[in-house]
């Protein structure tokens, strides 16, 4: 087979390759070496399986853009979060190679967009009695332990503003207007948005922060500086205030579960925000209104929840289906 080739921008090109050529399995061989070094064993594994798919695809033509849409459209029929993954592995061999290459970066990004296929807006999906029997166990917790408060204000946060659980884990407790009942915070994006706490969840907030008093009172600085959910028990140190990251968090929320009769390996911690989007629009029937309390990009992420509570077509189906025989005058 006759190698193709492909112009050097860069002439001093290191070892073993005339400056006039540049060969792609050479090219990704150098790329992989380099992620082997500065990335970790199971992204330079998954880059490999993915640039030899990509090598095998489109033998070992040119890093040009018409060979990136090749592999785009012979790659169609993979599932799109592989071929996704598949893809930035790709992008980085371009990048990698554009020292060397004149290289167009943006063409790559528009040849993406066009052949490269498209993830399906999915319905959420999520089991709402074992959410609703975690809030039901938290919020009856009598208990006047700090972490017991702590996690029963956490949950109720979560399902109540539908914060996600690293937006919550961030919270200051100067962040919250607490004669207002809500907080600006900078969320998914770096963008700031303003979010409504209920009745419920302030007063499970307040009633951990007034355990804590003394102990914040301890730390010589601002309240408002401090964490609004802190670590408690071993990790915590003690007579300290440090910030509980959202692994903790979640095994904690776990812990509530398995003291609630619920499986954890059931619910996923996006499930506490699903909850709080489905109870917003199957309330107000309202798609805008949901969408600034769910801080979704679009309305169309927000539209994934709207068969929840799409009564109208449940009474036609009905009608039309299960009541057809019955509703013929000429059947009564």
């Amino acid at each position: 087979m006759v190698k193709e080739q492909t112009t050097l921008v860069n002439p001093q090109r290191t070892k073993g390759l005339e400056q006039t050529t540049l060969d792609t399995k050479q090219l990704i061989a150098e790329y992989l070496d380099v992620v082997l070094k500065t990335r970790s064993t199971k992204t330079h594994k998954t880059y490999n399986l993915a640039l030899g798919t990509f090598a095998r695809l489109v033998q070992n033509a040119p890093l040009t853009t018409e060979t990136f849409t090749s592999f785009l459209i012979k790659s169609s029929e993979m599932n799109p979060s592989t071929q996704a993954l598949y893809c930035s592995a790709i992008i980085g061999l371009y990048i990698y190679a554009s020292q060397y290459l004149d290289i167009n970066i943006a063409a790559l990004v528009q040849a993406r967009k066009r052949y490269g296929r498209r993830r399906g807006q999915r319905f959420p999906v999520f089991d709402k009695e074992a959410i609703e029997k975690v809030i039901t166990y938290c919020e009856n917790l009598k208990s006047q332990e700090m972490d017991d408060l702590r996690d029963r204000a956490f949950v109720l946060t979560l399902v109540d503003t539908g914060l996600r659980i690293s937006e919550a884990c961030a919270l200051r407790r100067g962040d919250i207007d607490w004669n207002e009942g809500r907080a600006v915070i900078i969320g998914k994006g770096d963008k700031q948005a303003v979010v409504r706490f209920s009745d419920r969840c302030m007063m499970a907030i307040k009633e951990y922060l007034v355990t804590r008093a003394k102990l914040d009172g301890q730390t010589g600085k601002p309240l408002t500086s401090l964490p609004l959910f802190i670590r408690h028990g071993k990790s915590a140190g003690s007579g300290k205030v440090r910030e509980i990251k959202s692994g903790g968090m979640w095994l904690a929320i776990k812990k509530r579960m398995k003291e609630a009769r619920v499986d954890p390996q059931g619910v996923r911690i996006h499930d506490f925000r699903h909850y709080f989007v489905t109870a917003i629009y199957t309330s107000s029937n309202d798609l805008l209104a949901t969408q600034k309390a769910a801080r979704h990009s679009t309305t169309d992420m927000t539209a994934r929840y709207a068969h929840l509570s799409d009564d109208r077509v449940d009474r036609v189906y009905d009608e039309a289906i299960n009541r057809r025989h019955t509703s013929r005058p000429e059947e009564q």
